[in-house]
């Protein structure tokens, strides 16, 4: 990691409803709240989101984005929601150029805005929105070791006091958020929730072991009732692929009646 560098993973709940005062979305708000007020303001953000993906790595270079509001059959307000940061232009051009480096295509795209992905946690966790922001885009052939490899490719930015973020869910399985909870779906949540927090915070395992268990994710108890499609699992790894290392906060949450969590990396032990 970079000196100042600050990692987030973080499981940004169902479209706007974090925003619209939501219960089943109060632990959510009130951590991301209480992690904003105790890390360092950044510099300027880069938030890889679960809801773009493209056929080649895509980073969101315009000075002034707009916002991108995909989501639907939610209350009128929510369509009128603000989140006026400027874009990064420069910071953009360095994420393709270190990704070229380690041989990776990639793209910027001047003209897309800002999903959900992005603008909803943030307007949370810094609601001036004076932090200049870049999006990066998942690859839609959703290849596990690919997004490591773009996290573990981003290791060489230079920007100083720069905050990644992965913008997913670490549970996502919308038919399960609306269908009634049965034992067994409570243990299939309860023991991939378990592993993916052995995974990405047990300082024991070895960097191998680590990043083969996110290579396989599959394989972990509950796995595709978590998560029937990945893309919602795939920020995280790139987060653990720019950290290297095991995070140093787990959050363990609560989010539309579902086990969650998010995970911190930053400098120190």
């Amino acid at each position: 990691m970079n000196k100042n560098q600050q990692i987030l993973f973080l499981s940004h709940g169902g479209g706007p409803l974090p925003l619209l005062g939501d219960p089943s979305h109060s632990a959510m708000v009130r951590c991301l709240k209480n992690l904003a007020a105790s890390v360092q303001k950044p510099s300027a953000i880069l938030v890889v989101s679960a809801h773009w993906e493209e056929s080649m790595p895509t980073v969101t270079s315009g000075p002034n984005p707009s916002l991108i509001y995909d989501y639907y059959g939610f209350p009128e307000e929510s369509y009128h929601i603000a989140y006026p940061c400027q874009g990064e232009p420069l910071l953009a051009e360095s994420v393709q150029e270190q990704l070229a480096l380690a041989g990776i295509r990639s793209q910027l795209d001047d003209k897309r805005g800002f999903d959900h992905g992005l603008f909803v946690p943030l307007k949370i966790l810094f609601p001036e929105a004076d932090i200049p922001c870049i999006q990066l885009s998942l690859v839609n052939n959703l290849d596990p070791v690919l997004h490591v490899r773009i996290g573990e490719a981003l290791r060489a930015l230079d920007f100083e006091n720069l905050m990644v973020i992965g913008s997913g869910f670490s549970f996502h399985n919308l038919r399960a958020f609306f269908s009634p909870e049965t034992e067994d779906a409570k243990l299939m949540n309860a023991s991939f929730e378990a592993w993916l927090k052995e995974t990405c915070s047990n300082p024991a395992l070895s960097e191998e072991t680590r990043m083969q268990r996110l290579f396989e994710w599959e394989k972990a108890p509950g796995a595709r009732y978590c998560h029937p499609r990945e893309e919602h699992l795939l920020p995280l790894h790139v987060c653990s692929g720019l950290a290297g290392r095991a995070c140093n906060q787990v959050f363990e949450l609560q989010i539309l009646e579902k086990q969650s969590s998010m995970f911190f990396w930053s400098e120190g032990p």
